[in-house]
């Protein structure tokens, strides 16, 4: 049975169609969330193993913006890249891809999509400001539960390594996308909890083969958002998470000081899924931060 989404109503009532493009020589599938008319439009870019619907309860709380969100390539609707899924590859893609579809937009990333975006914002890509979610502001191996980076290194090693059939199996295995949810989940709420394990379920395992996916994990815990900080001159913002268990709070203080102009968030009571368990609060710092780029005072 599927789980009852919380966020459902309020994400009924937003504009959204879907759309396909070809960029860096990729079909990209991507949705389009609100008012054609907004005055501010938001590149919304998902983290690893995920898709466009994991950012869906963050838009359903942004009043009168614009969101547009790709499947990042080799995940969701978005087949792979023709070469390597490398940080190189994944920059390149989403500047074309914002050149093409969202130009002037604000770029926001989750989490992977933290070290794609600022990468990008970092090596060109034109963007009035920066908003990351969850960034991964150190090395996955740094992080408090790094062991369970190790096993995660292991886990995507040995599905990559198997025989084609059984190195799927193993990836798309129900029980570990299970676990990783439950590990990764710090609310109580049991029917947010039961959404949450819900979305994981469905879309974890929407990757186009373990290839893919093999590559693009290994590039997920090789880079952090630290690497391109010192090069954004963008206001930025940084919605972090007091209980991540990838990146702890201190290093995102660290983190804020690294880029010349940052403000910093932190949301109480909640990991490294802000995007599923405090959406509402995300999307408040986010309309704040928005407000004086949109009046021009900033």
């Amino acid at each position: 049975m599927t789980a009852v989404n919380p966020y459902a109503e309020r994400l009924a009532a937003v504009p959204v169609e879907r759309h396909e493009v070809t960029v860096a020589g990729t079909p990209t599938a991507y949705w389009v969330y609100g008012p054609a008319d907004a005055e501010t439009t938001i590149l919304a870019v998902h983290g690893f193993r995920g898709d466009h619907h994991g950012l869906e309860p963050i838009v359903a709380q942004l009043d009168g913006i614009r969101v547009i969100s790709p499947d990042l390539p080799g995940f969701g609707e978005t087949p792979a890249f023709a070469g390597r899924h490398d940080l190189d590859a994944y920059a390149s893609w989403l500047t074309a891809f914002a050149d093409e579809v969202a130009p002037g937009a604000v770029v926001l990333g989750h989490s992977f999509g933290s070290i794609v975006s600022s990468a990008a914002v970092a090596r060109g890509l034109a963007t009035p400001r920066l908003i990351l979610v969850n960034p991964i502001g150190a090395p996955a191996l740094e992080g408090p539960r790094g062991i369970l980076t190790r096993l995660a290194i292991f886990y995507y090693w040995a599905g990559a390594r198997l025989p084609r059939p059984l190195g799927d199996a193993l990836l798309r295995n129900r029980v570990i996308v299970r676990v990783t949810s439950v590990a990764m989940a710090k609310t109580r709420d049991r029917g947010l909890r039961a959404f949450i394990h819900d979305q994981h379920d469905t879309y974890f395992s929407r990757f186009a083969d373990r290839d893919t996916l093999h590559e693009a994990f290994v590039t997920s815990v090789s880079h952090d958002v630290r690497e391109a900080a010192g090069r954004i001159d963008v206001p930025t913002l940084l919605i972090a998470a007091e209980n991540d268990d990838i990146t702890p709070l201190s290093a995102q203080f660290e983190l804020q000081q690294m880029f010349r102009d940052a403000d910093l968030v932190v949301i109480p009571q909640v990991g490294h899924l802000i995007h599923y368990e405090t959406p509402r609060a995300a999307a408040s710092a986010i309309t704040r931060f928005l407000r004086p780029y949109a009046d021009g005072t900033r």
